[in-house]
């Protein structure tokens, strides 16, 4: 049973009572969590009694105080941390690893469930697809988990596994607090030149939280700074740019954590059978193969390459323009591809966003396209203590005006909050003992100044329909098993739904129904919605290369024999350029998306390490459904009910690519990824 803190009632919904959860608490709530658990598999590895599918509903049920706690540790640590709860961490990762070798190495748990697919194949308890599909999966799982190995190999794979877990929580907290160490300082309002007004106030209010005197810009997670595309002095962007690139040295050193996590991930693949992580990652999800992995991506990123040249010789005529024998550098491709984009499209960002009020674009954009496709109601619920004070709450409700779910959304950065956007389960869907789900949203939009709107940009736009289509993946999960429910699937399958869902940021109807004047109420003018869709694709060439680039990067490390990696801390730039000129990826205008020092998907906690590609990957089958809801009328109920249907509600309580298969009829065609972002 759930204590209380961890399983508070909102209604009918179950969520932690983050109102009376301390610091303190953690630590211990996650002793008592693994040890039930502990104690309840103990007592199915010991049952003398022939299995049946109570083994399965018990084995499931023995999750659910865990899940709680650590679904709500992680959520409120990524979006705000602390000295308390960076410890807790350090000191909870490396159990929990040993906990789940606890499980996996356990060769009695492992027999009872080949005795259970014994009597299953045998006729002698019925199960259904459900019941079958976690079995083989479980199975699976305790054969790639190293069920297999002798006794020895068993210890050193625990001793791998723990150390995995400590240099993945040392990461962490160095990169947040690098990206923090490295904002820049400006202390001349002059060298702020072309920033809006809401921009400057940012700043500053930046300097007044760190105590300092004049204007602080912070940076967000990737490689590309947005404000770049605003500043107008040379200068200014070229120190950002610099602050970006090189974070992870010095102060914060990410690269000891880095060239020691590597190596402990290819002896614990080795160990496993893997020649390389890569391959022991790929062969967990819809690509199977790192030959499949990169005969897609090297296709790929060998077109974006040459759309990028195109690109920069076009941006150099435009510096020829206003500065005369200036050369163009990394740091004035974003301000010069702005200026480009406003003379080619004559649209201006700054204006637009005066349309992209955030309350407006949640509300009367995301939640309306949800709305039209899956019938959903969203309906804003007091009194929900969330895991930050800037939480906000909905219930959402199904066609029929029954309960769905809930989602939480967390809108505004914070210092303490890690960069990007995110998704997270805090109570995932269940049948088997009926839970509703309760699912996150995460960004980092500016936070206002008491009573003033938030406004954003378009990419931020597209990223809160992106980030919504993961909670929608968790939202219409209708499956048994919590373990499969939702985004529980394959790691280059799950940006898939998000992805799709980002195709209505640019539906016309739409946009009409957010893109209002923020101060007038008027809508966007006509004119400037046809720009806004005609420059949907302008600078693809820059936003391929920077995204192939870091997953060929991540492809790299991973795929590297022990013996060919970096020896010293020293040795890390050569390597990651030596990997970017392979595969002809090392233009010096457009660095990865991230580098290897601040690269926390594959470092980090995020659990795409060998397996950024699936960005790509997903994108394949997103592409191919886009192309199918046009073919079929685009945004109707009719064809969301379709989709969620045969994709949505079924998580990963069947495999994935048969789901996909039912949805479109056929296996995604690479073709329309391709054509999207202009690539031969």
């Amino acid at each position: 049973m759930i204590p209380q803190l961890f399983a508070l009632r909102a209604g009918g919904f179950r969520l932690p009572d983050f109102a009376h959860i301390a610091d303190d608490h953690w630590a211990g709530a996650f002793d008592d969590a693994m040890a039930a658990q502990r104690a309840e598999l103990e007592r199915l590895a010991t049952d003398a009694t022939p299995p049946d599918l109570s083994l399965i509903h018990d084995w499931e049920l023995s999750d659910d105080y865990l899940t709680a706690v650590s679904c709500a540790f992680w959520t409120l640590k990524d979006a705000d941390t602390n000295d308390l709860r960076d410890q807790t961490e350090a000191v909870v990762s490396p159990k929990l690893a040993a906990h789940e070798d606890a499980t996996w190495l356990d060769r009695r748990l492992y027999d009872r469930l080949v005795a259970l697919q014994a009597r299953i194949d045998a006729g002698e308890v019925p199960a259904d697809e459900q019941d079958r599909w976690w079995l083989s999966e479980k199975l699976r799982l305790f054969r790639r988990n190293g069920i297999e190995l002798d006794e020895a190999s068993k210890a050193r794979l625990r001793a791998v596994n723990e150390q995995i877990a400590a240099c993945v929580t040392t990461y962490s907290s160095l990169v947040v607090k690098g990206r923090g160490a490295a904002a820049v300082v400006i202390d001349d309002a002059q060298l702020l030149a072309g920033l809006s007004d809401d921009q400057v106030a940012e700043a500053k209010r930046a300097a007044e939280q760190r105590g300092q005197s004049g204007w602080v810009i912070e940076l967000v997670n990737t490689t590309r700074q947005p404000i770049l595309a605003s500043l107008d002095n040379r200068e200014t962007r070229r120190a950002v740019f610099e602050a970006s690139v090189n974070r992870g040295k010095g102060a914060f050193d990410t690269r000891e954590t880095i060239l020691e996590l590597i190596r402990l991930r290819v002896e614990k693949a080795q160990l496993l059978g893997f020649d390389t992580y890569a391959a022991y990652i790929a062969d967990d999800g819809c690509a199977k193969t790192s030959d499949a992995v990169m005969s897609l991506l090297t296709k790929a990123a060998s077109a974006a390459a040459a759309n990028a040249a195109q690109e920069a010789q076009q941006l150099q005529a435009q510096l020829d323009a206003v500065s005369p024998g200036a050369t163009l550098e990394p740091w004035d491709w974003a301000w010069l591809a702005e200026k480009t984009r406003r003379t080619e499209f004559d649209l201006d960002e700054a204006e637009l966003s005066q349309y992209l009020e955030f309350e407006a674009v949640l509300e009367r954009g995301v939640f309306a396209a949800a709305g039209r496709l899956y019938g959903l109601t969203f309906h804003r619920i007091d009194g929900v203590a969330g895991y930050t004070n800037q939480c906000r709450a909905y219930e959402v409700r199904d066609g029929d005006g029954s309960a769905m779910g809930l989602v939480l959304f967390d809108p505004y950065a914070r210092a303490s909050k890690q960069g990007g956007a995110w998704m997270t389960s805090l109570t995932p869907q269940s049948q088997l003992e009926p839970a509703l789900p309760v699912v996150t949203n995460n960004c980092n939009q500016t936070c206002p100044q008491p009573g003033q709107p938030s406004l954003m940009d378009w990419d931020q736009v597209t990223t809160l329909f992106h980030e919504f289509g993961h909670d929608l993946h968790g939202l219409l999960a209708a499956t048994r098993y919590p373990s499969l429910s939702g985004t529980q699937t394959p790691r280059d399958f799950v940006e898939f739904p998000s992805q799709v869902n980002e195709m209505w940021s640019w539906e016309p109807s739409v946009i009409a129904g957010f893109a209002t004047h923020v101060g007038t109420g008027e809508p966007m003018p006509a004119e400037m919605c046809d720009m806004l869709l005609a420059s949907r694709h302008f600078g693809e060439g820059f936003n391929s290369f920077e995204s192939y680039a870091a997953m060929l990067l991540d492809q790299v490390w991973h795929q590297t024999p022990l013996d060919q990696l970096p020896a010293t801390v020293d040795d890390i730039d050569a390597f990651e350029q030596a990997a970017l000129e392979r595969f002809g990826m090392d233009n010096p205008l457009i660095p990865p998306r991230y580098k290897s020092c601040y690269f926390s998907h594959i470092w980090g906690g995020s659990d795409y390490a060998a397996s950024y590609y699936g960005y790509l990957w997903a994108e394949v089958m997103d592409a191919d459904t886009v192309a199918w809801f046009a073919e079929n009328g685009g945004l109707t109920r009719q064809n969301g009910d379709w989709f969620r249907s045969q994709v949505l509600s079924r998580g990963g309580s069947e495999d994935v690519m048969t789901a996909y298969r039912r949805f479109r009829g056929a296996d995604p065609d690479p073709v329309h990824v391709f054509a999207r972002h202009g690539l031969a």
